[in-house]
């Protein structure tokens, strides 16, 4: 990520605040054993990424305060909003989540991430176990995936038949539009995360090697990279199929997660009114980043049309 013209003096300002807060003796001990085993390269690479977090994590919470008020807004009003995270395995679905709840009151939002379904779950409908996860009034759910499971992974990988995912983009328009029916008390934002393919591959080479992170690592990951082709396909029809006026999808570009992060807060804010909103910050979602569902489409095809393919 670039900084800001006139990010090197808040980042000056940071270290020397930090410089005078290091009051514990165990910590600045650790601090000088750990730069006394670096090489100075080594140190500049570390200093300069931990101001690069730093002032990324700054220059998302005046939006994750808004996020506040926007919860308290739905709370009073007695409104849901229900957040769909799709897209590609690494593609920062899991790490956006995580910011965009960070500050939020935890009894009035929830994240769910469904693993497989049961025996049970198998012969009832596809969108029964999600529907029972939907928020109450005043009440944020956020899913980690979710129903378009059918539509993206299930039938790349054969977890579902041809005809179940047939039947699924018949319905799925059909099943939004019956929730939604509710006199506008139920908001659904639908979000794709939009990973190239060369990132993908790197993030998926860190997970390998980071014990912290290889638990991320799933089936589907492992094959991803050669079934890049089928995915693609498979989005394209997502977007062709369930892309409408009242359910639209919003493609996120994620290469760039803090971008992807940043840009996924604006979009949430801008889907209701809410008393108190700071003037200050520029809402505007980023169109380099946040890409409409019609606007999608149109440049896969322009791809698919010169180079024989979709690519993203």
């Amino acid at each position: 990520m670039v900084i800001e013209k006139g990010a090197t003096t808040k980042i000056g300002s940071v270290v020397n605040k930090f410089d005078s807060q290091v009051k514990s003796k165990a910590a600045a001990k650790r601090i000088e054993k750990v730069k006394s085993l670096m090489k100075k390269k080594d140190k500049d690479r570390l200093i300069e990424h931990a101001l690069l977090k730093h002032y990324n994590a700054e220059e998302l919470k005046p939006y994750q305060a808004e996020l506040i008020k926007l919860q308290n807004h739905l709370e009073r009003t007695g409104k849901k909003l229900i957040i769909l995270f799709e897209g590609r395995d690494a593609s920062g679905k899991g790490g956006t989540i995580r910011r965009v709840t960070r500050y939020m009151n935890e009894k009035r939002y929830r994240t769910v991430a469904l693993g497989k379904p049961s025996n049970d779950q198998k012969t009832e409908l596809h969108m029964k176990r999600y529907i029972e996860q939907f928020p109450r009034a005043g009440e944020i759910v956020l899913f980690d995936r979710s129903w378009y499971n059918r539509a993206m992974v299930e039938p790349v990988m054969g977890f579902c038949t041809q005809k179940q995912y047939q039947r699924f983009m018949r319905k799925v328009v059909l099943y939004e539009q019956n929730f939604l029916g509710d006199n506008g008390k139920t908001i659904l934002l639908k979000l794709y995360y939009s990973v190239s393919k060369d990132e993908q591959a790197r993030r998926f080479e860190r997970r390998k090697n980071d014990p912290l992170r290889q638990w991320k690592l799933s089936e589907v990951d492992l094959q991803a990279q050669e079934l890049w082709d089928d995915f693609t396909e498979k989005k394209y029809q997502l977007l062709r199929k369930t892309h409408t006026k009242n359910t639209p999808w919003y493609i996120v570009r994620s290469d760039d997660k803090h971008l992807a992060r940043l840009e996924t807060i604006k979009l949430i804010l801008n889907l209701v009114k809410y008393v108190g909103r700071a003037r200050k910050l520029n809402y505007q979602p980023d169109p380099d980043i946040i890409i409409s569902g019609d606007k999608e489409m149109k440049l896969m095809r322009k791809e698919r049309k010169k180079y024989g393919k979709f690519l993203s």
